[in-house]
């Protein structure tokens, strides 16, 4: 009988290798960067000709782009209630940011549902999953969840409290989580300053780490640095033309450097998963998320879209682009899984750790519930209201296709993002089949999630100072 030859040895042992270089390698330090307000074309890598972008552009270049990627909401607070936690806003009650009653009382027809304004603490949070499997955990920005991020599974916290907005973007900062630092210091910097340090500390320790690095960018006010807003003056771009917002977008992109090039000189890139993604679409007074629909407080694609980059050099091939619709409540149970850390039980997200190795996972729906008001501020792109970003609605994606409710009268608007993504034309009456079918998963998931809709009359509504 004739004896197998080395070649063919070493090629067996190789196929039987693949699947532990992967599933069996030590769990990556993990570096989770979440801007605010930013929208889905404000980067250059997203396809802006006017912001510069290079460093968040290079997560981009060497790792994956998911193009149909959403926030759980389309303003601050629940979306970051749902990434932490991997529910969708029913589960958690955060619904919006402060009440629920907001614009004018005569404005709205309907009471709408109470809204929880903190996270509830017996609800297992992302860093108390990564914590209990051996990492080390910080959290450095807008936190907006609650007074104080450190119950919520947290080491240690450089400057997260409950504001939405910092009081300064330069010191003094006059926030009680942060020492001011030199007059002038930009926040931006100064959090990845303190982060870096951070890193540097848990590396000499040997500790396996997760950093939260939601930064305070680029949320109102617009406070840029003078010389980076040089570089915009008299420029022109396609969509933007805002050279403070647009500072301010490049600030951020600095600060991402800061981490990146920390990772590289203490040679921690090959064994760390960066992921960057935002909370929402654009503030529509300041900038747009053209081509698509909508911005910052509403359920069009301007408003929920988002850019979402993951980088793990060796793990996922680089500019890859992936069009598998996907959800931030995913983000838990996938970093669970590549951190070898127990997940919760009866989580809404997914693992995608499939999609970065090239394998599909099972199509399903996904869904947003906003039993809310959202008032208007008279900028507001795409917005079918006079004088809201968003009245209290659903929305469900399933495919190529996407529902939206809303809840005063019942009016559905169905698009076909595939064709148009822009969202201009309503198909609802033309394929009454799709409707309806969307229409069911839609109640189906509201009554499996318990969500609240509301349905009772405001007597404080005024036809003629209401009506839209």
């Amino acid at each position: 009988m004739s004896r197998p030859s080395i070649p063919a040895l070493l090629f067996a042992f190789l196929l039987l290798s693949l699947p532990t270089l992967y599933g069996e390698s030590s769990p990556p330090n993990i570096v989770l960067l979440y801007a605010d307000d930013l929208g889905y074309t404000d980067l250059s890598c997203q396809g802006s000709d006017y912001y510069r972008t290079p460093n968040i552009d290079r997560l981009a270049k060497e790792g994956v782009t998911f193009t149909n990627a959403y926030a759980a909401a389309a303003n601050c607070a629940p979306s970051r209630a749902s990434l932490m936690t991997g529910l969708y806003t029913p589960r958690h009650g955060v619904f919006t940011v402060g009440n629920s009653d907001r614009g004018k009382a005569a404005h709205r027809r309907l009471i709408p549902a109470t809204n929880k304004t903190v996270l509830t603490r017996t609800l297992p949070t992302m860093a108390q999953v990564l914590k209990k499997a051996g990492y080390r955990t910080a959290v450095a920005g807008k936190w907006h969840l609650s007074d104080d991020p450190i119950p919520y599974g947290f080491d240690t916290n450089f400057g997260g409290l409950r504001w939405g907005a910092p009081k300064s973007y330069f010191s003094p900062y006059r926030n009680p989580k942060l020492k001011d630092g030199p007059k002038g210091e930009h926040l931006p910097a100064r959090l990845a300053t303190d982060l870096c340090h951070w890193i540097r500390n848990a590396e000499e320790k040997s500790e396996r780490f997760f950093v939260y690095f939601p930064f305070y960018s680029v949320h109102t006010p617009i406070q840029a640095r003078a010389d980076l807003t040089a570089r915009y003056n008299g420029k022109s771009g396609t969509h933007h033309s805002n050279a403070k917002y647009a500072a301010m977008i490049e600030a951020m992109d600095l600060a991402v450097g800061q981490i990146l090039d920390l990772l590289d000189e203490l040679k921690l890139a090959g064994n760390t998963l960066v992921v960057f993604t935002s909370d929402n679409g654009p503030h529509g007074g300041v900038s747009n998320a053209r081509p698509l629909r909508g911005s910052k407080g509403m359920f069009y694609e301007g408003g929920i879209r988002e850019p979402f980059l993951v980088r793990w050099p060796g793990k996922i091939k680089a500019s890859t682009r992936i069009a598998t619709p996907i959800h931030q409540i995913d983000l838990l149970p996938t970093l669970a899984a590549l951190g070898k850390a127990k997940a919760p039980e009866k989580l809404d997200g997914v693992d995608l750790s499939p999609l970065f190795q090239g394998n599909p996972i099972p199509e399903r729906s996904l869904f947003w519930h906003f039993p809310a008001y959202l008032q208007g501020y008279g900028k507001d792109l795409g917005s079918p209201f006079e004088h809201f970003r968003t009245t209290p609605c659903g929305v469900v994606r399933h495919g190529e296709w996407k529902l939206i409710e809303y809840f005063e009268d019942g009016a559905l608007e169905l698009y076909n993002l595939r064709e148009d993504p822009s969202e201009k034309q309503n198909r609802s009456a033309e394929k009454p089949q799709v409707r309806d079918e969307l229409h069911r998963l839609m109640k189906s998931w509201r009554r499996k999630t318990q969500a609240v809709v509301p349905r009772k009359k405001n007597p404080k509504f005024e036809y003629n100072k209401g009506a839209n």
